[in-house]
């Protein structure tokens, strides 16, 4: 059974709220985000019974706060940020209500099904390797991965630093860019040129591709990787990751032996046994795949590609088929990782009688012209269809 997607909901008059442009709107706020008086637990019991309550609120959230936005509570998610699938094996999982018998996605997942199902406006999650872009493509939702670094982190949990980065959720592109103009700066792509490299293209099965491909703007499909380069992908993520996580984790988990779930544990054991010369390597790698991917882009390109191999996985699906779900999306998801780059997931397609993203991947700091740009194709085939 499906659960409640808040961890704390909160009364409307427990915190100020600002008069401006998100006046009206309901605000979700991921739980490794601090609220002040709130103990962010970030999808742990343990975890969380050893955090002092938050004396301040994160600025990304008091920024949307002090713009209008009325915070109605704070949203379970996967076991400290460590998964992709919206599953926690001490809470459960929260109901994607547009595929109820389909996992919503994680680890933003509590974030997701609040907005997928009108219970908030906009939500705020955390995106490391896709938390926030693959829930936005399972739940039928739009989703903001920012450039790194462009939004404050300050009261996030973190899980990757190299990688992490506050975003958001919403169900219409109107109330995502109302959204985020109030979070980053002014930002213009003349002219787009669209790019939809062939070799990504053909990392995602037939069905998807197709479902997909109608919805694509007049694209260059000449590859930016070499078949060994996209091999690498995910590797490289997992191990520059993985070293990440257990500089944030490795101490408290070496002291307290945690319970988690399989699939997590296997990930924060893979993290703790990475050596030097591993991580080491998978650094230089990320840095020569974020030079690659910036050069391919220059100033005015922009990337199409789906947001995911296909729908979300069921409910129940094995652990070694999940897995390979995993593995499959991260080769897509870890492209503006690694890079650094903003990206916005539309949901514009079905397969299987679940939704299905798009995405736009752009130059650092294009943000919201990339938003600008998904909705006003969105936008433009309403009006042909």
């Amino acid at each position: 059974m499906a659960i409640d997607p808040f961890v704390t909901t909160f009364p409307e008059t427990a915190f100020p709220v600002g008069d401006g442009p998100l006046s009206g709107l309901r605000l979700a706020v991921k739980d490794n985000l601090s609220v002040a008086g709130h103990v962010p637990g970030s999808g742990h019991p343990g975890w969380a019974a050893a955090q002092p309550a938050a004396t301040r609120t994160a600025p990304v959230a008091a920024t949307l706060m002090a713009a209008g936005a009325r915070l109605v509570g704070t949203t379970h998610m996967d076991e400290l940020a460590y998964s992709l699938m919206g599953e926690n094996a001490h809470y459960g999982t929260p109901l994607n209500p547009a595929a109820p018998d389909r996992v919503p996605g994680g680890s933003s997942s509590g974030s997701a099904s609040a907005v997928a199902q009108d219970l908030a406006d906009i939500a705020l999650g955390t995106d490391t390797g896709g938390s926030v872009r693959l829930p936005a493509s399972f739940c039928g939702l739009w989703g903001w991965r920012p450039t790194h670094g462009l939004l404050p982190d300050a009261g996030m949990q973190p899980l990757a630093a190299s990688y992490d980065v506050p975003g958001l959720f919403a169900r219409d592109a109107e109330t995502l860019i109302a959204a985020a103009r109030v979070l980053a700066p002014a930002a213009e792509i003349p002219v787009p040129r669209y790019l939809a490299p062939r070799e990504l293209w053909a990392e995602v099965p037939g069905a998807t591709a197709a479902a997909l491909r109608p919805h694509l703007p007049e694209a260059d499909p000449a590859p930016i990787f070499s078949a060994e380069e996209v091999a690498r992908l995910q590797p490289v993520f997992r191990v520059a990751q993985g070293a990440d996580v257990a500089e944030v984790f490795g101490d408290w988990i070496r002291a307290t032996d945690p319970q988690f779930g399989p699939g997590v544990r296997d990930r924060f054991d893979g993290a703790l046994a990475l050596s030097p010369e591993e991580i080491a390597a998978a650094r230089a790698a990320r840095d020569a795949i974020r030079a690659q991917v910036r050069a391919a882009l220059g100033s005015d390109g922009i990337l199409v590609i789906p947001t995911a191999p296909g729908a979300a996985p069921l409910l129940n699906t094995s652990g070694a088929e999940m897995d390979r779900y995993r593995n499959a999306a991260i080769r897509l998801l870890s492209v503006a990782g690694h890079a650094g780059l903003p990206q916005v997931t539309m949901p514009v397609a079905q397969i299987e009688g679940a939704p299905l993203g798009l995405s736009l991947v752009g130059p650092a700091g294009s943000d919201l012209a990339l938003i600008a740009l998904a909705a006003a194709r969105v936008a433009a085939e309403t009006l042909t269809a």
